[in-house]
């Protein structure tokens, strides 16, 4: 299956939202661009299968919960908290935009990675930037491969 054209995922959606953070960096971009070709190839927003991750980014309605609950309504998160909140369509819950909104889907994706108290690897280092994503996104239950996903974060920086 071909999704999303990895450059315009990169250019269009990613790197605006991350800038609209202020979480813009050539690293975090390419760890967040890469995320969603590793989960999905950027093709699927519904975990095919069965199972509750939602969207490009394949985000857990109990992560996201968890990264409003514990991170983003305090308030040295306020500013971080209200970008997000404004990305948001007003007529659906949070957790259903992360199949329907790229923005906010990317945007927690982004928040999910900045809780994360290790440094993120050099923006050119596919290897890494797979290896933090298995570590600190998909988890060690989860079915993500860090050695075959390297060509996924390859193309994210490549973009």
């Amino acid at each position: 299956m071909i999704g999303l054209d990895t450059r315009q995922l990169k250019t269009l959606i990613v790197t605006p939202t991350l800038q609209a953070l202020h979480l813009a960096s050539p690293a975090a971009i390419n760890l967040v661009t890469g995320t969603a070709l590793a989960e999905t190839r950027a093709a699927y927003v519904r975990q095919i299968g069965g199972g509750p991750a939602l969207g490009l980014w394949q985000m857990e309605p109990a992560t996201h919960d968890d990264c409003w609950t514990n991170f983003l309504n305090f308030p040295a998160q306020s500013h971080l908290a209200t970008v997000c909140t404004r990305m948001r369509a007003p007529d659906l819950a949070a957790t259903a935009q992360l199949v329907t909104n790229f923005r906010y889907a990317c945007a927690m994706a982004r928040i999910r990675f900045y809780r994360v108290r290790e440094a993120l690897p050099a923006s050119t280092d596919a290897a890494g930037l797979s290896a933090y994503h298995k570590v600190h996104y998909n988890t060690a239950q989860g079915a993500a491969d860090p050695a075959a996903n390297v060509a996924f974060f390859a193309e994210a920086i490549a973009a």
